[in-house]
């Protein structure tokens, strides 16, 4: 996770555009290191606060910030998305808030992202970033991958959570009072020959394989498919032709100012 994190930062760190010595809430912060970097970025004069549900991922990202020599960086925050851990002042003082990848595992995201709305000042921003699962391609596609992904996005709705939800951002900021402003993409994927490409094969073999009790006890796929599947992926890593394309989906917001 900390390996695939280094990989997306500088893309989202690149569209957030950064001014400096903003106030920023970043809600689902993980392993904080975007919400770190969100810091370093902003500099002198910034606050910052993470929030994660997560205790071991917030115990990580707290050792992480220690071994780096930034535990004042971000003042990271035990929460939920849906009842933030903000002090009655806080609320509505926030230049930015920022979400990733959280939005696709929640039942109902449009209300997460009217608490975000709330947490920022007017003319402030909220940035929301997460994916959209069917446009993920991989080329020359190996044998059974389609069926497989298709399983695994099915097992999102299995929970009433959505897995085309990054086709929806700029919605979602619309229903919940913010203007949409911008919307774009972050290419996440690569090739053969990219140094990076066996670090992305490594974390989709890990999602799937995560997600294999889901795809199994749902009968969405059966279990001799599900493993020829996943064995497929090593040998097709090898071709020199294999690559993977995905994107994130980006979209940005502001809060109205009272009129």
């Amino acid at each position: 996770m900390s390996r695939m994190n280094d990989l997306i930062n500088a893309g989202s760190l690149a569209e957030i555009s950064l001014v400096g010595g903003e106030r920023i809430l970043d809600v689902g912060s993980g392993l904080g290191q975007l919400t770190r970097a969100l810091a370093r970025k902003s500099g002198n004069g910034a606050f910052v606060v993470g929030v994660e549900r997560s205790p071991e991922q917030l115990a990580e990202a707290r050792r992480q910030a220690d071994l780096a020599g930034e535990a004042s960086l971000v003042d990271f925050r035990q929460g939920d998305a849906m009842t933030l851990p903000l002090r009655d002042a806080e609320w509505g003082s926030f230049d930015l808030a920022h979400t990733r990848f959280l939005l696709e595992h929640v039942p109902d995201p449009l209300a997460v992202v009217r608490t975000l709305v709330r947490s920022i000042r007017p003319g402030g921003r909220i940035i929301i970033e997460d994916d959209s699962h069917d446009i993920m391609r991989l080329t020359p596609e190996p044998p059974g991958f389609h069926a497989l992904w298709k399983a695994y996005m099915r097992t999102y709705d299995r929970l009433g959570n959505d897995p085309y939800i990054g086709h929806r951002l700029v919605s979602l900021l619309h229903e919940a009072g913010a203007k949409p402003v911008r919307n774009t993409w972050i290419f996440f994927g690569g090739c053969q020959g990219d140094g990076r490409f066996d670090a992305f094969v490594e974390n989709l073999v890990r999602i799937l394989e995560g997600a294999r009790s889901a795809i199994l006890d749902n009968r969405l796929l059966d279990a001799g498919s599900f493993t020829d599947s996943v064995a497929a992926l090593q040998p097709w890593s090898r071709r020199p032709d294999a690559a993977l394309w995905f994107a994130i989906s980006w979209a940005e917001g502001q809060r109205s100012s009272p009129k």
